[in-house]
């Protein structure tokens, strides 16, 4: 072989070494970005769960109680004296 053909090879060697690293490379900050965004996607719905509960709460302690409506007029009528219409 000649030393211009053998220094040719060695090059091409290295060159696929190179693409191999980068390719990997790659693979992984893909693989990390997943993982990240899943991580901030469950953050969120663990924050919106926690602020459905909070609202929910909010509502029940502003909401005034139901009491049974029991009428009571101002003025009580007359115990005496008037005969009762029917």
């Amino acid at each position: 072989m000649t030393k211009s053909k053998l220094k040719k090879i060695r090059t091409q060697v290295k060159e696929n070494a190179y693409y191999y690293f980068w390719g990997a490379v790659t693979l992984v900050v893909v693989a990390g970005q997943v993982y990240v965004g899943n991580g901030y996607r469950r953050l969120s719905e663990t924050g919106d769960a926690i602020s459905a509960d909070i609202n929910l709460l909010i509502e029940v302690l502003a909401m005034p109680m139901e009491r049974e409506f029991i009428y009571e007029p101002l003025v009580p009528p007359p115990t005496t004296g008037m005969p009762i219409i029917q």
